[in-house]
């Protein structure tokens, strides 16, 4: 009798772990049919916006910032996780995707009619203008002069750069942006070749809307104008006092006229300036809508609702550039 229990106590032992182990491979399983596979999503290029009030839209304008930011976020893989180490914040990653209150409480968006008829506006103006050209000029065009002539306009700005990196006391962050301008502006060919970044001279760029959020300015609501990249209020009065800052604007090609400042171009020659200003700006435009023309692309193909995505992407990656 003993046995015969021993025996029967062995089989329901055995029975009981062979449906453990069942049970294991099946939730596995199915969290994989949860989870879906990375790879495929990856390869499926969708991405879906969460909570997405607006309507869907594409690229906003040919600034190079945000639609950039955003083609990153959509077309590269995750890549894995660092090994956990010890800091006083925790790392936030960026979600273009994610609600604008979500990370960055203070920003928030009720001009949101205005802004998307204003960003399908840019839209059209992206694809039946910009677009077209950029393809044209980027036929013609080669990658290497197209390299150089953006690190050319990044080395005229080199003003408003390096002010703001003393206003916010980052004394460090100033004397590279002097290194670079030193080192660009001769060996570099006039900044057509970034000679300073190989010798490591590389610093965030800080604007005036960075400063204002330094001394604790609110951003306000985000802003969506014409031709325009994206703003806040407070980046918007930012934008305007860099080009106060620049001494192009003053002493070159005034936009800024003031009695007894000199300037190259006569103050009389207002039409010049205009042209000179104007033309500038359409080429930078241009040459950086061509050099992003495969990752703006991916963006349209793969984001539903691009006017959020854009969004959350400008106002996440403005909260973190004041953090740091």
């Amino acid at each position: 009798m003993e046995i015969v229990l021993r025996r029967h106590a062995v089989c329901v032992l055995g029975l009981a772990l062979s449906m453990c182990v069942g049970c294991a491979g099946q939730t596995s399983t199915s969290h994989k049919d949860l989870l879906g596979d990375p790879a495929s999503s990856m390869e499926s290029g969708t991405v879906v916006a969460s909570k997405a009030p607006s309507t869907p839209s594409q690229p906003v304008d040919a600034e190079r910032s945000v639609a950039t930011l955003v083609a990153d976020k959509t077309s590269e893989p995750t890549p894995s996780s660092p090994p956990e180490t010890q800091s006083d914040e925790p790392l936030v990653p960026l979600d273009p995707f994610a609600r604008a209150d979500e990370g960055a409480g203070e920003e928030y968006d009720p001009w949101e009619p205005m802004n998307t008829n204003i960003f399908e506006f840019n839209r059209q103006v992206d694809r039946f203008v910009l677009k077209p050209v950029a393809k044209g000029y980027n036929f013609v065009m080669p990658d290497l002069v197209q390299v150089g002539i953006s690190n050319i306009f990044y080395n005229l700005r080199f003003a408003p750069r390096f002010l703001n990196n003393v206003f916010q006391g980052k004394l460090k962050g100033a004397g590279i942006e002097v290194g670079r301008l030193l080192i660009n502006s001769t060996v570099g060919l006039a900044g057509f070749f970034d000679l300073a970044k190989h010798v490591d001279l590389v610093t965030p760029e800080e604007d005036m809307g960075q400063t204002l959020g330094f001394y604790g300015v609110k951003p306000g609501p985000y802003l969506v104008l014409p031709l325009l990249q994206p703003f806040t209020v407070r980046d918007f009065v930012g934008y305007v006092g860099d080009v106060f800052l620049n001494p192009i604007n003053w002493l070159v090609v005034p936009i800024i006229e003031v009695d007894g400042v000199p300037s190259v171009i006569a103050h009389k020659n207002r039409m010049t300036t205009t042209i000179i200003q104007t033309g500038s700006r359409v080429g930078e435009i241009v040459n950086e809508r061509s050099r992003n023309l495969e990752k703006f692309q991916g963006v349209e193909e793969a984001t539903l609702d691009l006017y959020t995505a854009v969004r959350n992407a400008y106002l996440q990656k403005r909260a973190q550039a004041i953090r740091e």
